[in-house]
């Protein structure tokens, strides 16, 4: 139970920085979403305003449950149709890509000390689907929600940087539209960051870029099954404890099954992701208030270097496969 006379404080002020930095976010740049602003505005805040003891707890409450919470509301944008309508090379692409990433992912950060959970969650939102996917995440393997805050700004930037930097580049190579979709379509973070990277090429980029980048977005529920196998794996007695997943993920993975055999009004579906957006936002302005300028910049430098590793490693495995596919 919610002990509301604790709590209110502290999720009235994050509420306050979520909505503020929701509806301020049409005033930014692209790379500057509301996600990304509200964790600003909220760690700007803790740092440099001494906040009373009494909004703690609310804090605690709205950074952790409202970001599970988030995740069922954005589940209803996943759809298994769109893998249904690429092609089975195109298909084998993204899976083979997507799932090396996180296997590369999960051994690396181990490999490299990536502190705490933030190169799982780095490598996870660059695998499939940036923010979203951290979010669905995060509450499943990491402790600490500076975690999720700080995974959030490295793949929201890599994913900012791609979108300028892949079209430039991609313009200069003979390729037709569908191998340089492909190339957007699975590389780079979110669904904005591909929108934004394939039509500044032409619209039949964008299309196709779109396809894949949808493919690997519906992949985010095995994704998350199989992530969370590798990370528990040593831990099990038994192989039905793999099946032991939070509430949370249980119910995402069956709102994607219904909205991928139902077909929801498209006002419907646009309120679940609007609601969800914000929520998210909400959640991400609490993460904030909780980060200080000290361990941003120690882990922040190494979720960065972490985060350039597998973008980059990712590029090369999709042109790879292009070609041999």
């Amino acid at each position: 139970m919610i002990d509301i006379q604790k709590q209110y404080k502290g999720i009235i002020l994050a509420a306050v920085l979520g909505i503020a930095a929701h509806f301020l976010s049409a005033y930014t740049p692209s790379f500057l979403n509301g996600i990304l602003l509200a964790f600003l505005f909220g760690m700007l805040l803790g740092n440099f305003v001494s906040i009373d003891a009494s909004f703690q707890s609310g804090i605690g409450f709205t950074s952790s449950k409202l970001l599970e919470l988030s995740i069922l509301f954005l589940a209803f944008s996943i759809n298994y149709h769109h893998i249904a309508v690429l092609g089975f090379n195109s298909f084998l692409i993204v899976l083979i890509v997507v799932f090396s990433i996180l296997m590369f992912t999960f051994f690396l950060a181990k490999k490299v000390k990536c502190p705490g959970s933030i190169g799982w969650l780095v490598g996870f939102g660059t695998a499939i689907c940036g923010s979203s996917a951290i979010a669905a995440l995060a509450p499943s393997v990491s402790k600490d929600k500076e975690d999720v805050g700080i995974a959030m700004a490295v793949v929201n930037l890599f994913g900012s940087v791609g979108m300028v930097i892949m079209p430039l580049i991609l313009m200069e190579l003979s390729l037709d539209s569908t191998q340089a979709g492909l190339i957007v379509g699975g590389t780079l973070h979110s669904v904005g960051n591909v929108a934004g990277a394939a039509y500044a090429m032409n619209s039949d980029v964008g299309v196709a870029a779109i396809t894949i980048k949808l493919a690997r977005v519906a992949l985010l529920s095995p994704g998350l099954i199989f992530f969370n196998f590798l990370v528990n794996r040593h831990n099990v007695s038994h192989w039905k404890e793999h099946f032991n997943l939070p509430w949370y993920l249980w119910m995402f993975i069956l709102i994607t099954i219904a909205s991928s055999v139902i077909q929801f009004p498209p006002e419907f579906l646009k309120m679940m992701e609007t609601i969800g957006k914000i929520v998210l936002t909400i959640a991400m302005a609490a993460i904030g208030l909780k980060v200080s300028f000290k361990s941003l910049v120690q882990s922040g430098k190494r979720g960065i270097i972490f985060g350039l590793i597998v973008f980059t490693a990712q590029i090369p495995l999709v042109v790879g496969l292009l070609f041999i596919l």
